[in-house]
């Protein structure tokens, strides 16, 4: 069995465009004569790997806290996308609808849904979605791709590395910090390779 770590670095990883830069504040330092070390962390919680919930576009949406965790947990297939648009035509033919109903999309960080791949994403039943860049869709249609997969309850994973991970199925898990009433939150996401976890069937 073999774990594959597909997180980014919380603090080392470039924010989204606008957002703020994340820091850690020493609080007490053995080396100053403290009797322990400890920090505390500010960041914007889209920032690195991490999952929007449907507040984060929908007003008085479910905040992330209140998901059931098995969404994160199960089965996914990892799909190679290339750069640019991802069609509608390309995620009928590339993501799976009747065996796997978790989604990541590797795709070097330069792959976005349109609206015509996201509503297929909602129509064919898949319950999770990932992606390898910065956000699932592109600044102009962001909005609209994050409504059509949040109004149907589809949390979305942000910022995956994916980088030396060959497409194919895998065990993700990928559990949100529980932060209750909040938009979205960091999330350590791992891939288990050459799994025995799975039943093979939908669940």
């Amino acid at each position: 069995m073999e774990i594959i770590d597909i997180s980014k670095d919380l603090l080392k990883t470039p924010v989204y465009p606008g957002d703020p830069e994340g820091y850690i504040d020493p609080i007490q330092n053995i080396r100053s004569g403290d009797h322990c070390n400890l920090n505390s962390v500010y960041t914007c919680l889209h920032t690195a790997t991490h999952i929007d919930a449907p507040l984060h576009f929908i007003e008085g949406g479910k905040t992330i806290d209140k998901f059931s965790m098995d969404l994160f947990i199960g089965e996914c297939l990892v799909v190679e996308a290339p750069p640019g648009p991802i069609t509608g035509a390309f995620a009928e033919d590339n993501f799976p609808w009747d065996d796997c109903d978790r989604v990541l999309i590797k795709g070097n960080g330069l792959s976005y849904l349109m609206e015509s791949s996201a509503y297929y994403v909602v129509d064919s039943g898949i319950k999770l979605i990932g992606t390898d860049s910065q956000t699932i869709g592109n600044h102009g249609s962001n909005q609209i791709i994050h409504r059509a997969l949040l109004s149907a309850d589809i949390p979305i994973i942000e910022g995956l590395d994916l980088s030396g991970v060959e497409p194919g199925r895998y065990f993700l898990m990928a559990q949100p910090l529980k932060i209750s009433g909040v938009e979205a939150a960091p999330c350590r996401a791992l891939l288990v390779k050459d799994h025995l976890f799975w039943s093979g069937s939908r669940n």
